[in-house]
């Protein structure tokens, strides 16, 4: 979680919202990103989805069946969806979202049974860190502190 951290200092510091993932297989990262929306003007440039990506091009397919996703935040539905769709064994994350959390805030999509692969979920690692981060930065952005 701590590397997801620094991936998500990466975003802070690009203005987007600090959000870090890692991907993990054998105890190694293969794969790491951050929320690059701004950066990109994409919306679907989530730290996840990125790392995903990334990692799917190290193992040169798109089962993650022996992969962990680290993540800072809990994953929305977009992300929730592609860790699924990516057949990723676990999923841990630090601070629960309850406005847009898709592994058991506000909706639980790796615990549907309806689809197709369920990952194991752990929740609120570092989570005082991982929010403390968001926190912080918004409060940069509503005290117009910090740019855009």
């Amino acid at each position: 979680m701590r590397a997801a951290l620094t991936e998500a200092d990466r975003a802070a510091a690009g203005g987007d919202v600090p959000v870090g993932a890692v991907v993990v297989v054998d105890g190694s990262i293969i794969a790491r990103s951050y929320n690059r929306r701004e950066a990109d003007g994409d919306p679907t440039a989530h730290a996840e989805i990125l790392a995903l990506r990334a990692a799917a091009t190290a193992l040169s397919g798109w089962r993650l069946s022996t992969a962990t996703l680290y993540v800072t935040l809990e994953p929305c539905p977009m992300c929730a969806g592609a860790a699924v769709a990516a057949r990723v064994a676990r999923v841990v994350f630090g601070a629960p979202d309850p406005k847009a959390g898709a592994c058991g805030s506000l909706y639980n999509i790796c615990a549907d049974p309806r689809l197709n692969h369920e990952p194991a979920v752990s929740a609120g690692i570092l989570a005082g860190e991982c929010s403390g981060q968001l926190s912080d930065w918004f409060a940069l952005r509503r005290d117009g502190s910090a740019g855009r």
